[in-house]
């Protein structure tokens, strides 16, 4: 608890505050024991109680939750409390519970940055995690997933159980129509948005929106193509490197010789790729149900998309990793896991192999299209969870398979992905400060003022790296 509260500084008497309004909702926080018997640490009888926080907060994904626990429950007999949290409040409310020594047994869908930093903490079992995917089977798991959820001593911190990917979109109609190739490297990306653009449409729409953290994921996802670190292996900022300062040229090049002009949003770029206005654009696999036309609120309006609602899902090519001159291939995505806390009751190594094994194709249908599998089967079958993925129905106001909509290519790009996941500062021991960059921004801002014509693509760099290394020692 002395680390904990070493790291709460000026910030324990609010977090320590917040232990009321925790126990508040004592029958969703489960405040007092994790368990039914009421022994210290979980160690309880066969009447156990698994306390699950999830970040899955939406309405529909948390009444799925918690019918993949009652099956649990009537399998078991372990009662399992599924407790939703919004990501903006999970640091908050996982700070006041372990204040008042009331964790949840496993933290559900929680980022990679959550668990760099509950493992910073102390606040993992990481014996746990282990055993459950020793039991499942590392050869089971995406390499790179258990990778990325492990420390830099190799303890493996959480189960992985999912990722979304950065992706590029194309519109493969027209780049047949050019006799363009898949759009795989630097060279590919700059000699088809040079071909694409025209007074009709940008060959290509990215975020350049400096205050937006969108920016810099479609940034990040560019940089780790051309090799380009946040940090290298001793902790250091290495922004002007090389191959940095190229993937600013580049991306700096696509934005302003080919985009639309303004600074483009999460919104916006979706909008122009939606609206045929654009010939790629760069986005989260959380796109495919939209573009598919099954959500109401973000419907494709190209022209070809007034008859046909999946027009646009049907002509579009994916590419998940890229490569620039000096790396690759690589791409950005998330992974998120199952992190068991220290102290957690008996049954929740049980109960998350479960998750992972019995309902994971339950748990992956919350989202599919966001929820991409990083285990990919069993040693028995091991292909049974991506081929039952791609059978998965995704969607919000309509339902349809992802198979049905996307060729079997697409659904291959998308299993592969998280093969080739790379984040900046993970690997290194840099998560606390990737995470910190995300409330500055320094990159995007830096970005903007290259796009601005305030610098070129070094100062840019300069720039980033500069600001990158105020953050981190404000950090040591």
């Amino acid at each position: 608890m002395s680390n904990l509260l070493n790291w709460l500084g000026p910030r324990r008497t609010a977090a320590l505050a917040l232990t009321a309004a925790l126990c508040a909702v004592a029958s969703l926080t489960a405040c007092g024991s994790n368990n039914e018997s009421g022994s210290e640490g979980g160690q309880g009888g066969a009447e156990q109680t698994v306390t699950m926080w999830t970040l899955e907060d939406v309405q529909s994904r948390i009444d799925a939750t918690k019918k993949i626990a009652a099956d649990y429950t009537s399998k078991t007999g372990t009662k399992v409390d599924v407790v939703a949290v919004a990501e903006d409040q999970f640091p908050q409310l996982i700070t006041s519970a372990a204040a008042a020594d009331q964790l949840p047994d496993v933290i559900a869908a929680v980022g990679l940055s959550g668990v760099q930093d509950l493992a910073a903490k102390e606040l993992l079992d990481t014996g746990a995690a282990k055993e459950v995917v020793d039991k499942l089977g590392t050869g089971t798991f995406s390499e790179r997933a258990l990778k990325l959820t492990q420390g830099t001593d190799g303890n493996q911190l959480a189960v992985p159980s999912d990722g979304w990917a950065q992706l590029l979109l194309y519109r493969k109609d027209w780049f047949d129509k050019e006799g363009l190739s898949a759009p795989a490297t630097y060279d590919d990306l700059l000699k088809a948005a040079a071909a694409m653009k025209t007074s009709d449409h940008a060959g290509i729409t990215l975020a350049t929106a400096p205050g937006d953290s969108f920016t810099q994921q479609t940034f990040e996802h560019l940089a780790l193509a051309n090799g380009c670190q946040l940090v290298d292996d001793a902790g250091k900022v290495t922004l002007t490197s090389p191959n940095c300062v190229q993937a600013f040229q580049t991306v700096g090049d696509l934005a302003k010789k080919y985009g639309p002009a303004g600074n483009q949003d999460v919104d916006s770029t979706r909008a122009a790729y939606f609206a045929g206005k654009a010939a790629m654009t760069i986005w989260s696999s959380f796109i495919l149900d939209e573009m598919a036309g099954l959500r109401n609120d973000a419907l494709p309006t190209c022209k070809e998309c007034r008859s046909d609602k999946q027009y646009l899902a049907k002509n579009t090519g994916i590419v998940s990793a890229l490569s620039g001159p000096m790396g690759g291939p690589a791409q950005y995505g998330e992974i998120t896991s199952f992190a068991i806390t220290d102290g957690a009751a008996d049954a929740t190594k049980d109960f998350v192999q479960y998750m992972m094994n019995d309902a994971y194709l339950d748990w992956l249908a919350l989202a599919p299209e966001g929820k991409v599998p990083v285990r990919k089967g069993t040693a028995d079958e091991p292909t049974k969870f991506s081929d039952g993925w791609a059978n998965l129905e995704a969607g919000v106001d309509s339902k349809a398979k992802l198979s049905s909509i996307y060729g079997p290519e697409v659904l291959k790009e998308l299993t592969n992905s998280p093969d080739t996941f790379q984040r900046w500062g993970i690997e290194q021991g840099k998560g606390a400060l990737a995470g910190a960059m995300l409330a500055e921004l320094p990159v995007p801002k830096a970005l903007s003022d290259q796009l601005n014509g305030k610098v070129d693509a070094a100062g840019a760099a300069a720039e980033a790296q500069k600001a990158v290394e105020e953050i981190n020692k404000s950090l040591e």
